[in-house]
């Protein structure tokens, strides 16, 4: 067996690796930019690896990659299914992998305590494979961080050349960081790009499209040949602001993207479906009610009255993209407006619900991602 080292020329949808003592840690966020985070949530998804896989070419028939993932424990809910690792040959699905264990951390959603203990490092191992020489892809968790220890085959690795394809950059919420899907390649960002034939750079960060400039400039400092940006939940549910800050934070993170991507298509999208802030300002909330039967649910505790005051709905968040869009294309044509009630609407609620009141699920993931390819990257890649 050839060890090779995990180096940036084998990683890609990360915009950043962090070499610890005891591993390599993918991050999403650049390092200038997670010195500004200021608070957990964005620190924990931003290094979780939605999107980020090992790439390279080989003859190799086996293949061995050592991690230590971390287990993420919610006291009083249902254990958390383990993250999967998937081995794709030529961009086809050829295997799937866990790991059991390793470092746990425990977070108390009640009195919002985090706890982290050390594991072990784990093996995953993909045999069977054929012997020519293809390409491969290792796709890390979407929702379990993981540190890269040591990548083994049983002939060279080879990099695989860059820029043969666009590169697709997007930012969005935990609805792009992929909550509920049950693989990293079945989030819908990783269907639309795979049915669009484009690279992914996830920016989909759990609770944290708040329009932050740090994430705005990580945009901007990073290639890409199409960029898209989804506004909405994150905003509502976490009751971060309101109409007045709304407007001009909108125009600010577009205006920094442009700063380094003057002409690049822009896609603004709105967000999907989501009947508990439609109307309903935030902030959101566990549903108590939920945990007690052993559930995850999220409720709305905004009073739509106040909406009369600048409190951001879904709604209203949804009109004032499309205005800004449509005022802000009279100068840059490169710059379009994609409603996500095109991508799950009413109606498709009806059909496949958000099992959580939020977030879709995994069959709900693959029908946004086929259209989020049809309406917004077909045309472009």
């Amino acid at each position: 067996m050839l060890t090779t080292p995990i180096t940036a020329d084998l990683v890609r949808g990360a915009l950043d690796l962090e070499y610890t003592e005891r591993g390599i840690l993918p991050h999403r966020l650049p390092a200038a930019a997670r010195q500004q985070i200021p608070d957990g949530q964005l620190a924990m998804t931003e290094a979780q690896p939605s999107g980020v896989r090992l790439a390279f070419r080989t003859a190799a028939t086996l293949a061995e990659l050592d991690v230590i993932a971390t287990k993420r424990v919610y006291v009083g809910a249902p254990p958390r299914p383990d993250g999967v690792y998937e081995l794709l040959i030529d961009g086809q699905l050829a295997g799937q992998a866990s790991v059991p264990d390793g470092d746990t951390l425990t977070i108390d959603m009640a009195n919002g305590s985090v706890r982290t203990e050390p594991g072990p490092v784990r093996t995953l191992r993909f045999d069977d494979l054929p012997g020519e020489e293809k390409d491969v892809e290792i796709w890390l968790p979407h929702d379990e961080s993981t540190q890269l220890v040591a990548l083994r085959t049983n002939a060279t690795v080879h990099s695989v050349r860059s820029g043969e394809r666009k590169t697709w950059l997007h930012h969005g919420s935990s609805i792009s960081h992929g909550s509920n899907a049950a693989t990293p390649t079945g989030t819908w960002p990783a269907l639309a790009a795979a049915r669009a034939g484009v690279d992914l750079i996830n920016l989909g960060f759990g609770g944290s499209a708040l329009l932050d400039p740090f994430t705005a400039r990580a945009m901007r400092d990073t290639p890409a040949d199409l960029i898209s940006v989804k506004i909405g939940i994150n905003l509502v549910n976490s009751d971060a602001m309101r109409l007045r800050a709304f407007v001009p934070a909108v125009h600010g993170f577009l205006d920094t993207i442009r700063d380094g991507h003057p002409t690049t298509p822009l896609l603004v999208v709105s967000a999907i479906y989501c009947p508990i802030h439609e109307h309903t300002p935030g902030p959101c909330a566990f549903d108590p009610g939920g945990l007690c039967e052993g559930k995850v649910l999220f409720t709305a505790t905004g009073d739509p009255a106040e909406t009369a005051a600048g409190k951001l709905t879904l709604t209203t968040i949804r009109d004032e993209l499309a205005r800004i869009v449509k005022e802000r294309s009279a100068t840059d044509p490169n710059l379009r407006y994609l409603d996500g009630l095109a991508l799950y609407g009413e109606a498709d609620h009806a059909e496949f619900p958000l099992p959580d009141n939020l977030h879709p699920d995994a069959a709900t993931h693959r029908l946004i991602g086929e259209r989020f390819a049809r309406l917004a990257l077909d045309g472009w890649s």
